[in-house]
């Protein structure tokens, strides 16, 4: 058997974590709803769950396509939140490399958005609905008005 390489865990550690991990939604989670009850009222409208970049497997929670702002709503446990990251007890290096590959995708799709001529506006969970709809309002009027 010699050198065999170590195995990383896959997936949940108990039935428990099995639960809650299903539990998380993909989209339509309250503050995704209550951001975009926001920016609804502030009279913007926009696609939900859309890829700004077709070619591109990334998807954000609002996009205004016409003004080219992609804007994303990141938990703060699955991107790493300065303020309210924790760290898992459980698989912890898993958890720990897993939260670090969020932010290098998350990174990157900010660039490759970029390049594309997009505006990328990142919202964290814990962001108030209403400031993060206002920073938003703001782009896409200030983006519109340089069409």
């Amino acid at each position: 058997m010699g050198n065999m390489a170590a195995v990383r865990p896959v997936g949940a550690s108990s039935e428990g974590v099995r639960k809650s991990m299903r539990a998380n939604k993909g989209r339509d989670t309250k503050p995704e709803l209550a951001l975009r009850r926001a920016v609804h009222a502030l009279g913007l409208r926009y696609r939900v769950s859309t890829r700004p970049l077709p070619q591109i497997r990334r998807t954000a929670d609002l996009v205004f396509t016409k003004a080219k702002v992609a804007v994303f709503l990141d938990g703060c446990f699955w991107h790493g939140c300065p303020q309210h990251h924790t760290r898992a007890v459980t698989n912890a290096g898993y958890w720990a490399e897993k939260v670090i590959r969020n932010r290098e995708r998350d990174a990157e799709t900010d660039r490759l958005l970029t390049e594309a001529g997009w505006s990328v506006i990142r919202v964290w969970e814990h962001d108030s609905p209403n400031e993060a709809a206002n920073r938003v309002a703001e782009e896409v009027r200030t983006r519109r008005a340089k069409r």
